[in-house]
């Protein structure tokens, strides 16, 4: 099993009036409550604690894309991978990902890729998701009936972008270039590992199957409630005849390692009431733009993630009204003693099958000296106890020159 770092990098400095003040943490948060030495702190605390992952052995380190928003303060992973591909030399660089349908043209993301993946020796795993409703059809403004397909070929270009030896024209829908010319090319041949973040589309399943992608599942919500999510891809994968590689999946928890159970609630739960009541207080207009969501999604009954959060319903009661023992015994963080993380964490490897976990060390507004502890904790007292599993499968996802068994074909 492999670990990796994920940071969100939230805004730590939200007032605690946040919520009955404004509407929404995303697109329309007034962007003059973010103080610039408040970021400059946070972001390079945020930027250790990633170098520090490496140095106590995560296999990788993860960044993300977010727009118009107090969530994530990441409009540019590629900045934040460019600044750690230097700092670093062993974690693969995973970058959850770039938003390929907002970048005109999506040759862009092909080219910083690949200075990425050159820079750091061959360590990139890249990604490509959809992106969110926020980012895509509200703060950039893209049409979401017509995204997803922007998107798929978009991915397209880029993995012949990286493929070609030679110039060639493209002429897509929504993208045409008389000359492509990926000036530099990969470090990894024939790419990178490509790894796609999904939330709840079910065709997504699918086009990773026939990419042979990476299919991460990133939730606020915890191993338990992303069973039906996990369950559906996996069932996917025995349908297509596929070898159920755990290695084919990505799960992203949070994580809070402590002396004991009591000790976790003491040192966490004020940054899960921060993160759950202010950095995911969204607005429900932003949430389900019409076409955004496929029908086959819809037919199968999955909401997104933000979706599930401004409806708030039956068992998910307002989140400001749950205590720390509901979120325990819910799943939305794994939290407490190192004995109880590392068992909770196996009932997640056993439920969601999955081989690639992603760690949340860092949520809210979790100060700098706490995370570190944190992720000190779990690196040496939870995952050895779980490193073992799925030895027996070839990962072939995962960088070939730190520890992948083959390049991506």
């Amino acid at each position: 099993m492999k670990f990796h770092c994920f940071h969100l990098m939230s805004y730590p400095g939200l007032p605690d009036d946040f919520r009955d003040k404004h509407r929404s943490v995303w697109v329309d948060v007034p962007s003059r409550l973010f103080d610039p030495k408040v970021g400059n702190r946070a972001y390079n605390d945020y930027l250790d604690l990633l170098e520090e992952a490496e140095r106590l052995g995560f296999d990788g380190i993860c960044v993300n894309e977010h727009h118009s928003n107090a969530y994530g303060l990441m409009p540019s992973p590629n900045l934040m991978a460019a600044a750690l591909a230097r700092r670093t030399s062993r974690a693969a660089l995973v970058v959850l990902g770039n938003s390929v349908a907002l970048y005109n043209p999506p040759i862009r993301v092909a080219e910083e890729f690949a200075m990425l993946d050159v820079i750091s020796n061959g360590r990139l795993i890249g990604g490509f998701p959809v992106g969110t409703p926020q980012d895509t059809a509200f703060a950039y403004g893209e049409n979401p009936a017509t995204l997803r397909e922007k998107y798929r070929e978009g991915v397209e270009l880029i993995l012949r972008a990286w493929a070609e030896p030679d110039m060639f024209s493209f002429n897509g829908k929504y993208t045409q270039l008389r000359y492509v010319n990926c000036w530099p090319r990969p470090m990894q041949q024939p790419r990178p590992p490509i790894w796609v973040p999904g939330g709840a589309s079910v065709e997504t399943w699918d086009y990773c199957i026939d990419q042979d992608f990476l299919y991460s599942n990133l939730s606020y919500f915890g191993y338990l409630e992303a069973r039906k999510v996990m369950d559906g891809f996996w069932e996917t994968v025995a349908r297509r005849n596929i070898d159920a590689n755990p290695y084919r999946a990505g799960f992203l928890q949070f994580v809070g390692v402590a002396d004991s159970d009591a000790e976790a609630e003491r040192l966490y739960w004020p940054h899960v009431q921060y993160f759950w009541q202010r950095c995911l207080h969204t607005y429900a207009g932003w949430v389900s733009p019409p076409g955004y969501t496929s029908v086959p999604t819809m037919r199968a009954g999955i909401k997104s993630q933000i979706a599930r959060i401004v409806r708030r319903a039956g068992s998910r009661a307002d989140l400001s009204q749950l205590t720390w023992g509901d979120f325990i015994e819910r799943g939305y963080i794994v939290a407490g003693s190192a004995d109880t993380v590392a068992q909770r964490l196996g009932d997640l490897a056993d439920t969601l099958k999955v081989g690639h976990l992603m760690v949340l060390p860092q949520f809210g507004d979790m100060p700098r000296d706490k995370a570190f502890e944190n992720i000190g904790r779990f690196a040496r007292d939870v995952a050895p106890r779980l490193r073992n599993r799925y030895a027996e499968w070839e990962d072939r996802w995962y960088p070939a020159g730190i520890g992948g068994q083959h390049a991506a074909a």
